[in-house]
C-alpha cells in the first residue's frame, strides 16, 4: 500500500477500535474532508458535536472549534490533531478588553461570533455564526443595546440586513480581510458568465451590498456561509462561479458540482491554521489520544450558556 493507503487503513481501524467520530471545517484540506465522518461549517460542526453518541471526539479544525466541541459534550473525550491550530479572529479580542467593552456598556446585550476562545463565550450572552448571526439578531428586542465581537465585517453585514445600530469590535479573520482587497470587477472581466459567492466575513461582502465600492455589479453576486455557498451552488443554474473565501471550500463545491466550474476570488487565500491537519497528524490523535482539549467545568458552564442559545434559535 501507498502511504496514504497506509494512513487512511490505521484512521479507519482506529475510529472503529475507540468509537471515534471526525469533524472537518470545510477549509481543510482536501484528504482530511474525504476522510471525516462529518463535514461542514461552525454551526453544523457544533450541532453534531453536541448531538453525537461517540466516546471520542477528533475535531480537524482550529483550537476554539474543538473547545466549543468540548463545552458541548463534557463527557466525551475531544482530540485536536495540533495543537498550534489557532485563529487569528479569535485571537482578535482578550477577555480584558471584552470585560472593559462592556463595562462602557453596562446592560448591553453581548453577542460574540462562534470563532471565539470559550474565556470570550463565557462573557457573552449569545453565540452565532455567519449562517445564522442575522436570525439571531433578529431574536433579540430591538430597544436593547448590542455589542458584536469580534469580526467588524460580519458585524456590519448584520447590521445592514437587519437595519440595527450594532456596536462592533474591529478584529477580522486575515484570510478573510485579504479578499477584501482583491479587485472584483477583474474577477467579472476574467469571468463574465460565473455567480459571485462571498462569504460575510469578506470586505467586500459589505462593498457588495452597497452597490458602489470596488465598481463591480453586485447583481450576480451572492453572500453566504459556506454552507450556503454549498447550498446556493447547487441549486443554481449557473456553471461558473467565482468563490471569495479560504480556498478549502473548492474542494467540496468541485466534489459535489463535478459539471460546474469553481475559481477562487483569490488563490493565495489560504488559512495555514487550518491546513495544519495533516493525515498523519490524524493517525497519531488517534493512536496515542493527543492532543486532548478539555474545558474546565465552572468556564464550560459559563461558556455553553450563549451556545445553547444560539442552537435553541437555530
Amino acid at each position: 500500500m501507498t502511504e496514504f493507503e497506509t494512513l487512511a487503513y490505521e484512521i479507519n481501524q482506529l475510529r472503529t477500535d475507540k468509537n471515534a467520530v471526525i469533524l472537518a471545517h470545510n477549509y481543510e484540506r482536501p484528504e482530511i474532508q474525504d476522510i471525516c465522518d462529518y463535514l461542514g461549517d461552525s454551526l453544523g460542526l457544533s450541532r453534531t458535536a453536541a448531538a453525537t453518541e461517540a466516546d471520542v471526539i477528533v475535531f480537524c479544525g482550529v483550537h476554539f472549534m474543538a473547545e466549543t466541541a468540548s463545552i458541548t459534550s463534557p463527557d466525551k473525550t475531544v482530540l485536536i490533531p495540533d495543537l498550534n491550530a489557532g485563529c487569528s479572529l479569535a485571537e482578535s479580542i482578550t477577555v480584558d478588553q471584552l470585560v472593559d467593552w462592556k463595562a462602557e456598556h453596562r446592560g448591553a446585550t453581548v453577542i460574540g461570533y462562534i470563532n471565539t476562545s470559550a474565556a470570550i463565550k463565557a462573557e457573552c450572552d449569545y453565540c452565532v455564526t455567519s449562517s445564522n448571526a442575522v436570525k439571531v439578531v433578529e431574536s433579540i428586542p430591538e430597544d436593547e443595546e448590542i455589542l458584536f465581537l469580534p469580526d467588524k465585517f460580519l458585524g456590519t453585514y448584520v447590521e445592514m440586513m437587519t437595519g440595527r445600530k450594532l456596536h462592533i469590535w474591529p478584529g477580522a479573520c486575515h484570510v478573510h480581510e485579504k479578499i477584501g482587497d482583491v479587485n472584483m470587477a477583474e474577477k467579472q472581466k476574467q469571468y463574465p458568465n460565473a455567480e459571485m459567492l462571498i462569504h460575510p466575513e469578506c470586505g467586500c461582502s459589505t462593498a457588495c451590498m452597497m452597490n458602489s465600492a470596488m465598481n463591480f455589479d453586485c447583481a450576480n453576486s451572492h453572500i453566504h456561509s459556506t454552507s450556503g455557498m454549498l447550498q446556493h451552488a447547487e441549486q443554481s443554474e449557473s456553471d461558473q462561479f467565482v468563490v471569495a473565501t479560504e480556498t478549502g471550500i473548492l474542494h467540496r463545491l468541485r466534489k459535489q458540482n463535478p459539471s460546474k466550474t469553481f475559481h477562487a476570488a483569490n488563490d493565495n487565500s489560504v488559512c495555514e491554521y487550518m491546513k495544519m491537519t495533516t493525515l498523519g497528524k490524524l493517525r497519531d490523535a488517534l493512536k496515542y489520544d493527543q492532543f486532548e482539549v478539555r474545558v474546565e467545568p465552572e468556564l464550560a458552564e459559563a461558556a455553553r450558556r450563549p451556545i445553547d442559545r444560539m442552537l435553541a434559535i437555530g
